[in-house]
């Protein structure tokens, strides 16, 4: 039997069509409408709703109507939020950036036209370039807000649209960070107050920035290093096919380090990812083409960014092969080594990432905080805010330069850490090692269920509230802590595990973080942390009846 089709639905869908100001999607649109009644679930799905505009802005699918990315919801976004930085009185121009995806440019350019249609000025980059140098204009250029166009490692199908607050609405600590709620409320009901993308007024193009700015992101990221440090490092860099490539191999070279060996394949900005299953440095296989590499090269350190720049992974040489750090790994290498530089403030990471920075900060005597999951909450922690990551692969080393998290300082400065260590005849594996023996092995993981209906994560959370475990890796739990009604979020500990459960904000996932602190011999630790995490995960599992 043929699906019913929605009568309201298909005039929801001709006024959306008539409304349209792209050809390309009212004709994609059309022939959806013209495929009825075999493409009415597509038709449902494009109209399930509008995509939410939260605190990372928006985030879906390259597709015509509401419920995905489009000149139309973009052109109603950028509407929605020029109005409501007038409503709040800010002042000063918007500046706009954008990476190399699909609609990317022209979703940047749409942006600008309805910024100066209002009154506002407009300030675009000067071309596709990664994440933080938009949050770095923003601060620099004494913007009242700035758009970024990305999103980041999700799948070549898909695109974004990120807000960050300038001076003068974003507060002391969030000057040039990304929007927090109320804002985010505020925004999303202004932008659906906006009755017809047709109807926006447009004005001109704006005007796009010259290299100056770019210049001036990449003199000031070198500047964050010590200027007499080791610089001999052999290097191994991807941008992913991203647009962290000339950023990256420019600030490594105003730094004074020799320019890395990039890996060929993955240099150059391509929006459909070709060499990999998913942009994203973290999956599996990622990183295989830029191991082969330094393996090739006999780099000392591999570094890759993800495509837009703002996340940092790496892997050091181990045994025969190479091994790719977890991010809380990295995040402590790098806090460890800015408070041995002496770099004053508070260091901050998120109430899933390790417990091991707390406990060096404490041995330190260091201002230490943890806050909610995400970098929003992360450079809000304190204005002095000196270092904050999270185990995510995001990695804020320069605050006053970017209050948000940044691939190209947290490479420049793992990379220093680096050169040091091998002036000394050590490694970062050695750094570990020793930060292992002070205070305990903390190893990590995650436990991640992907689920077809959101439905299932409620239940799944529901039945580890009403029944928490008892024990864990057959030691008893000490604490249960639920941070209900204000976010989702459930903690169980031991004297020597802990576990955070959450629903993910941007995925159709459930997420476990995991611990482990192991005592004594780090080498011999590894082995038994590995089979503990392992345990561990089971025993989520059939907490989360997963």
């Amino acid at each position: 039997m043929a699906p019913q089709v929605d009568v309201d639905l298909i005039a929801r869908a001709e006024a959306w069509l008539a409304d349209d100001p792209d050809p390309v999607s009212r004709a994609e649109l059309r022939a959806v409408l013209d495929g009825l009644p075999g493409t009415a679930a597509e038709l449902s799905d494009r109209f399930s709703g509008p995509l939410t505009f939260g605190t990372a802005g928006l985030r879906g699918r390259l597709r015509a109507g509401p419920n995905g990315m489009n000149l139309a919801v973009v052109t109603r976004a950028a509407a929605g939020l020029i109005g409501w930085l007038a409503a709040q009185g800010g002042e000063g121009p918007l500046v706009i950036g954008y990476d190399a995806r699909h609609g990317s440019r022209q979703f940047a350019e749409r942006t600008a036209e309805v910024a100066t249609g209002a009154g506002r000025e407009a300030l675009l980059l000067p071309g596709p370039l990664p994440t933080p140098v938009l949050a770095y204009a923003v601060r620099a250029l004494g913007a009242v807000a700035g758009v970024m166009v990305t999103a980041s490692h999700n799948p070549p199908q898909d695109n974004g649209y990120k807000v960050y607050l300038g001076t003068g609405l974003g507060g002391p600590a969030g000057a040039g960070a990304q929007i927090v709620p109320p804002a985010d409320a505020g925004i999303e009901a202004a932008i659906r107050a906006v009755a017809s993308a047709d109807a926006v007024p447009l004005g001109g193009p704006g005007t796009v920035l010259g290299d100056e700015i770019l210049q001036g992101y990449v003199r000031s990221a070198a500047a964050v290093l010590s200027e007499d440090g080791p610089r001999d490092l052999a290097i191994a860099y991807t941008p992913m096919h991203g647009v962290g490539a000339s950023t990256t191999t420019a600030a490594f070279a105003a730094a004074g380090f020799p320019p890395p060996a990039v890996v060929a394949e993955q240099a150059e900005p391509d929006p459909e990812f070709p060499t990999v299953a998913f942009p994203n440095p973290e999956e599996p296989g990622a990183m295989d083409l830029l191991l082969a590499l330094a393996a090739d090269t006999g780099a000392d350190l591999a570094v890759a960014n993800d495509p837009d720049a703002d996340r940092c992974a790496v892997a050091i040489p181990a045994g025969d092969g190479w091994r790719p750090l977890r991010g809380d790994e990295l995040g402590v290498l790098l806090a460890d080594h800015l408070i041995r530089r002496g770099v004053p403030g508070l260091y901050a990471t998120t109430i899933v990432s390790s417990s091991l920075l707390g406990r060096l900060c404490a041995a330190r005597g260091v201002p230490y905080a943890e806050t909610l999951t995400g970098f929003k909450w992360i450079v809000r922690a304190a204005e002095d805010l000196a270092f904050g990551y999270e185990e995510a692969l995001g990695y804020c080393v320069a605050p006053a330069l970017v209050r948000d998290k940044d691939g190209v300082t947290a490479a420049l400065t793992v990379a220093e850490l680096a050169a040091g260590l091998k002036a000394e005849g050590r490694t970062l594996a050695n750094r570990l090692d020793e930060l292992a023996a002070e205070f305990g092995l903390h190893a990590t993981d995650q436990l991640s269920v992907r689920v077809d209906d959101l439905a299932e994560i409620g239940l799944a959370m529901s039945r580890a509230r009403s029944n928490p475990p008892v024990t864990l890796l057959g030691a008893p739990v000490t604490e249960v802590a639920d941070l209900l009604p204000e976010n989702d979020v459930l903690t169980f500990r031991t004297a020597t595990a802990r576990v955070v459960i959450r629903p993910s904000g941007t995925e159709p996932k459930l997420k476990a973080y995991l611990e482990v602190v192991v005592e004594g011999d780090p080498a011999t630790g590894r082995t038994r942390a590995a089979s503990d995490l392992k345990g561990l995960r089971t025993e989520i599992a059939a907490t989360l009846g997963v």
